[in-house]
């Protein structure tokens, strides 16, 4: 299924994409121009209050330091914002530095919501959104999207098309993807434990035709492999900086049993190796993992109450540092910003912010 933008504007589109390599520009031009019309976003209000995070002196202190090691990556006078409230469960916030915005889905509302920086608006992307979940770009910039209710990975092209990148394996239908992230080499990886098909809430109601697998497929040869078939429900995923480790989540533990991040040796950019535990996230469990430059952990984490809630760190031995606290349960998280050096977490219903001390170690 394609959705095209409109005629009027596809000479300017097709003017700067002579030189698609040249993603910066041209993605400057999607944000201003090609999203608006392809999608015809309106402005998003809410009647909840809109101020950020009641703080009255730093350091923050919902910005818990936890082991020394964490205390380089706090910034002393920087403090959690609360962007934009309004969601019914905002997930997978991916940013575009080119254009200056975040995107992130609200699945049980259907739609991919756009905050931009330079105004600090959210808008509608696309909605219908397919009940989309996690989104992530690719080695040229494009959007990639996990989507509930078709039960499939989209790509969105530089004209604003979208392209069906894998809705089956083996002839058999996916469950429902869930989050996603992209290698260097350009291979996709996602998890598919089937949430989006659990209920009417995040998609519908249906059957499991596969096992709850984590995936990689090869855009350039259209292979796709089952790295490994393990978790119950493999949930939120993200390379090393070197991306010799893979880190993925499960969330199909029983209650009585830690919700476990587990971390695989990474072969050759293709296979899985050597399974063992990362860490355990205790009373809680965790959603969305995204790295930073210098190898550590930073875990979206959420069922544990007041002072769990929010988003913790790991050192890459596996301990946990420090932990930044929310008023709800946090769903994912990314590295953006004009300097890379702000966290954005998806979380309930809102959207917030932290500047820290550090970078995403994967930046498109």
């Amino acid at each position: 299924m394609k959705n095209y933008i409109n005629d009027s504007i596809k000479p300017l589109i097709q003017e700067n994409l002579c030189g698609f390599e040249d993603r910066r520009h041209f993605l400057k031009t999607f944000a201003t121009t090609a999203a608006g019309a392809f999608i015809a976003p309106s402005l998003i209000t809410s009647y909840r209050d809109l101020s950020p995070v009641p703080q009255k002196r730093y350091p923050d202190p919902a910005i818990v330091t936890i082991d020394k090691r964490f205390e380089k990556y706090c910034q002393f006078n920087a403090a959690i914002e609360r962007l934009w409230t309004g969601a019914r469960w905002a997930e997978g916030p991916v940013w575009f530095g080119d254009g200056k915005f975040l995107l992130f889905s609200d699945i049980p509302n259907n739609t991919i919501l756009r905050w931009t920086e330079e105004t600090g608006k959210v808008s509608k992307f696309r909605s219908p959104s397919n009940y989309s979940n996690g989104n992530t770009r690719d080695r040229q910039g494009r959007l990639i999207t996990c989507e509930h209710d078709t039960r499939r990975i989209t790509r969105t092209e530089p004209d604003g098309s979208i392209t069906v990148l894998i809705d089956k394996y083996q002839n058999k239908r996916l469950n429902a993807p869930n989050d996603v992230v992209v290698h260097s080499n350009g291979s996709i990886w996602f998890t598919d434990p089937g949430y989006g098909i659990l209920s009417n809430y995040e998609g519908h109601l249906d059957q499991f035709e596969l096992p709850t697998n984590v995936y990689r497929f090869d855009p350039s040869t259209g292979e796709t492999t089952v790295v490994t078939d393990e978790f119950i429900r493999p949930n939120g995923l993200c390379f090393s900086p070197d991306e010799k480790l893979l880190y993925i989540v499960d969330t199909g533990q029983p209650d009585d049993k830690p919700q476990p991040i587990k971390v695989f040796n990474v072969l050759e950019g293709r296979k899985l190796s050597d399974s063992r535990l990362f860490c355990d996230m205790g009373k809680g469990g965790s959603d969305g993992i995204r790295c930073d430059i210098d190898g550590n952990v930073w875990a979206a984490a959420g069922g544990g109450g007041e002072g769990y809630d929010g988003v913790h760190i790991f050192a890459p031995d596996g301990k946990l540092i420090g932990k930044i606290c929310l008023p709800e349960i946090c769903s994912n998280l990314c590295f953006g910003g004009t300097k890379h050096n702000r966290l954005f977490m998806t979380a309930s219903q809102s959207l917030y912010s932290l500047y820290v001390n550090t970078l995403g170690a994967q930046i498109p």
